[in-house]
């Protein structure tokens, strides 16, 4: 390669970071083992027509599209998620969740089958109870069901309405309920999802013009670099060195799909969000996850989920690396919203204030810090950084 035909010349260990930041660096979206059923096409089918139907909710108006829209980057652009009540946290995309290990914001559901189950029975989403959710499949998607999974349960004598996780009087028919239909309702249950999941396998994200400027570096081609702008560039080039943002969103969708406690202001200073502590200790004892008799997985293919640190105080309201794809596009952001924009989502990083809850990984000014130095950053870094943070916007793509 010969640099000098670059019009921004890179040092090659950042040559090297830029390639690997790339979108087709991915590769090709891991399988679940925990899902047997996540590539079929019939699953995927069931699994688009669940996604959109209201029924699944406790007032028929709400689907996993209300907050998951199409036409909002599979999210939905709100502080809070809205089903038929108001939520506790953003609403996450949907792009990119077949590579994380961990999902929502506290990772508290390990595969993307599993996370599909938790709002359908969550009392401010569709706020629906087990039970007649797994009715409704019967009315509705008995032969679309059956296609995929083989023959339905008897469901004749159950209850209308049971949960494990309903009101107290859905929770204490469900415990009425004999095992052998508690089991059977949790299977079917547990199918929705991994049909919503292989519906949902088909979203990812297009290529950037971020893309488009990291292959024309490595090719050598500073024509090819003319679709960044200077300023852009100048952000680009902060992103990888003072700016310390690439210490957490690095790789090719852009973030290291840990939990890190960046001192986040909570809404509620007098109730501050534990993230992450909490959402392992909901993991743990989550019966849909991958160690859990309706996995499809083996033992020894949960290692994310077997070797977890349970007693590590860095947990302590931590929250996920949200991708960095398309940021510019979803607006607010933090796991509450805090932040309108990106510019002041920078201005938080600079700003390095202590944590609210548990203890900030950000270093402060003067402070000795082992891993970090301080973010410092003038105003015009501000401007660049989040200029360039709007190279990477690229298309939605669904595949099927």
């Amino acid at each position: 390669m010969n640099n000098q035909a670059l019009r921004d010349p890179w040092p090659a260990q950042d040559i090297a970071v830029l390639a690997s930041m790339r979108l087709k660096e991915a590769g090709p979206r891991p399988a679940d083992p925990g899902n047997a059923h996540e590539q079929r096409q019939e699953a995927a089918a069931l699994g688009r027509a669940l996604f959109n139907d209201t029924r699944l909710s406790r007032n028929g108006q709400v689907a996993c599209a209300s907050c998951h829209s199409a036409g909002k980057q599979f999210q939905d652009g709100r502080p809070f998620g809205q089903g038929i009540g108001t939520g506790q946290r953003r609403t996450m995309p949907l792009m990119g969740a077949a590579h994380s290990p961990f999902l929502f914001w506290d990772g508290r559901k390990d595969s993307a089958w599993s996370q599909a189950l938790g709002p359908l029975e969550d009392g401010a989403e569709h706020g629906a109870n087990r039970v007649r959710l797994v009715k409704t499949v019967q009315a509705h998607y008995s032969a679309q069901y059956q296609a995929v999974f083989g023959p339905l349960p008897p469901l004749g004598g159950l209850p209308d309405d049971a949960s494990p996780l309903g009101t107290p009087a859905e929770q204490k028919a469900w415990s009425a309920m004999p095992e052998g239909s508690r089991d059977a309702v949790n299977r079917v249950f547990a199918n929705m999802g991994k049909s919503i999941a292989a519906f949902e396998r088909s979203i990812s994200y297009g290529e950037s013009r971020f893309d488009r400027y990291a292959d024309a570096t490595v090719a050598g081609d500073g024509r090819g670099q003319e679709v960044l702008s200077p300023q852009e560039v100048r952000g680009l080039r902060l992103f990888l060195t003072k700016g310390q943002c690439v210490t957490c969103h690095n790789g090719p969708l852009l973030t290291d799909h840990a939990f890190h406690n960046t001192g986040i202001p909570p809404l509620d200073p007098a109730k501050p969000d534990r993230g992450r502590a909490d959402g392992l200790r909901k993991l743990l004892q989550d019966e849909f996850n991958c160690l859990g008799r309706y996995s499809d997985a083996r033992p020894e293919q949960c290692g994310e989920l077997r070797f977890l640190a349970t007693d590590d105080p860095g947990q302590l309201a931590a929250f996920r690396t949200p991708s960095l794809r398309n940021v510019a596009d979803r607006a607010p952001y933090m796991h509450a919203g805090q932040f309108a924009t990106l510019q002041q989502v920078v201005e938080h990083y600079a700003k390095s204030p202590e944590a609210a809850l548990g203890h900030s990984e950000l270093a402060r000014p003067g402070e000795r810090h082992a891993e970090r130095q301080a973010i410092r950053l003038s105003a015009a870094d501000i401007q660049d950084l989040a200029a360039f943070l709007g190279t990477l916007s690229g298309p939605v793509v669904q595949s099927r």
